[in-house]
């Protein structure tokens, strides 16, 4: 009875040392390949930026006047009259290698920080809205996030707030509007984002 076990416990060992080459030599050939990327992508020359998609921010349409008075509320507007001097681009989900193939190496630091100009503008926005909507201004907040999903954010929050809005409005056509919007995201949010909002569809009273 010992020589059955003794035998499958070999082979046993032998799959999973054949595992173990296999993945090894897969990671291998994926490390390679990176390095091999990463090389064109920085070697790749600078290219012309002007016709990037470039978010301008609408004041004229934002709620700039409610509780402009308030500290935390004059925060936020200060920091998107900052940003509006600045160029903005959503670049997320694209890597830096992406970005370096794309538009060319030396210009990897001016396009970082036209994403993180990007974040900090969707970040702006939902924090806005959210202390808007908690004061009771919802058209106000609705017309904020609003702004933000045009942009493409990946925030979840904005559109759990956005789609809270709707129902309160009597709007539930618009939360199935915001599902493929959210299912073209280019981020690992986006299968997340979808659920809840079609949770929220299939929860309408």
């Amino acid at each position: 009875m010992k020589f059955p076990f003794f035998a499958s416990f070999i082979v046993f060992c032998l799959w999973l040392l054949y595992e173990i080459k296999k993945a090894r030599g897969k990671e291998a050939k994926s490390s390679e390949s990176f390095w091999q990327t990463e090389a064109k992508a920085n070697s790749t020359r600078r290219k012309s930026l002007d016709n990037l998609d470039y978010i301008r921010i609408p004041f004229d349409t934002l709620p700039m006047d409610v509780l402009k008075e308030d500290s935390v509320i004059a925060e936020y507007h200060e920091t998107l009259r900052t940003l509006s001097k600045a160029p903005i681009v959503n670049f997320t989900g694209i890597s830096n290698t992406d970005l370096k193939l794309m538009y060319g190496a030396p210009n990897i630091n001016l396009l970082s920080s036209y994403d993180q100009n990007y974040t900090l503008l969707v970040r702006t926005l939902q924090n806005w809205a959210k202390a808007l909507y908690d004061a009771a201004y919802t058209d106000e907040a609705c017309t904020i996030l609003e702004f933000a999903v045009q942009t493409r954010t990946d925030i979840t929050a904005t559109y759990k707030l956005l789609s809270t809005i709707y129902r309160e409005k009597g709007q539930n056509e618009k939360i199935a509007s915001l599902i493929p919007i959210a299912e073209s995201l280019n981020t690992s949010l986006s299968g997340n984002i979808v659920s809840m909002l079609k949770e929220f569809r299939s929860s309408e009273p």
